[in-house]
């Protein structure tokens, strides 16, 4: 005979089922966890989200009598004003080429060398590789654009001097509307491509090592090795840093661009960020550029909330 299934009563069922966890039995279980992150917890809130009241400015007549509540309610005057300014489609002309054009190289470089990374078997020169790749990210944006100003000087510069030597002339690489882009887009190339790698590098280690067996069976060679098994693997890595890369899309890096800039290559080195710097601290119109960077901001989480939807509608892997 066959014994019943003490399952089949539904209330045995109902007592077998787990009961769906709430917020509170979450910390009571992991209260140790939820300990250890409070402190970056706190962080974010007080230097992120406390911060955030003063968005209010977009939508005011900033005066300083009066404080960050006072001024008068001018609603989305600001946000008119700089769609009707003749520097808007020059801005956002230079803002998406710069971040596209950035995004577009400098994203796939990394993945690229962690790959030609992984195929090394010798490790002290694997090492010593990885070593010298990750070393520009720790030169500092002042010193970088030093260099810059230093090697593509026209007159006083090493490849200013090769150009020179090749016929091509008085070349100022970085005072030229047409060059400012691709020197600053190979220059984060170089500065920050080994340092990125060192994420996808990660995922690498994760690969069970079987397959690289079963593959050399197989008779595999190294690039169906890489297409079969490394690529997939970084696939769901991939996916988690686009979306995340296209959550600051228009943020294009302040700093460097700043710093770059100078009266040849202001037309095509004008962006939204170094605008808001001249605009608020420079010029004190503090509600304009709180309005603009309000804008640049939603133009941000849109991109990052359309890239998140498409990864999670094509994909398994996803933010949110």
């Amino acid at each position: 005979m066959v014994p019943k299934n003490p399952y089949e009563n539904p209330v045995n069922l109902r007592a077998y089922k787990r009961k769906k966890p709430t917020v509170l039995n979450t910390f009571r279980r992991d209260y140790q966890l939820w300990i250890m992150i409070f402190p970056a917890i706190a962080v974010i809130f007080v230097f992120n989200y406390i911060p955030m009241y003063g968005i209010q400015l977009a939508f005011r007549d900033y005066n300083f009598a009066k404080g960050l509540t006072g001024g008068e309610w001018r609603g989305l005057f600001y946000f008119k004003q700089f769609f009707e300014s003749y520097q808007f489609a020059d801005l956002m002309k230079n803002t998406i080429v710069i971040s596209l054009s950035t995004v577009v190289l400098s994203f796939p470089a990394p993945i690229i060398l962690a790959l030609l990374i992984n195929q090394l078997r010798w490790k002290r020169a694997k090492k010593a590789l990885q070593t010298t790749v990750y070393l520009p990210h720790f030169i500092s944006i002042v010193v970088m654009v030093g260099l810059l100003n230093v090697l593509l000087s026209p007159n006083s510069g090493v490849i200013g001097h090769l150009l020179q030597s090749l016929g091509l002339g008085d070349v100022n690489l970085i005072g030229s509307t047409s060059t400012f882009v691709p020197v600053y887009v190979i220059s984060e190339i170089w500065q920050h491509c080994g340092w990125n790698s060192i994420i996808y590098l990660a995922a690498l280690s994760t690969v069970d090592p079987q397959l690289y067996d079963a593959s050399k069976i197989d008779g595999a060679s190294r690039w169906q090795t890489i297409r079969n098994i490394e690529i997939p693997a970084l696939i769901p890595t991939i996916i988690i840093l686009f979306v995340l890369s296209m959550g600051s899309v228009l943020s294009t890096g302040f700093e460097k661009i700043f710093l770059m800039q100078n009266s040849l290559n202001l037309p095509v080195s004008e962006v939204i960020a170094t605008y808001v710097y001249k605009i608020g601290i420079v010029s004190n119109q503090f509600s304009y550029s709180a309005a603009i960077g309000l804008f640049n901001t939603l133009i941000n989480f849109f991109f990052l909330y359309t890239m998140n939807l498409v990864a999670r509608r094509t994909s398994e892997t996803s933010l949110w």
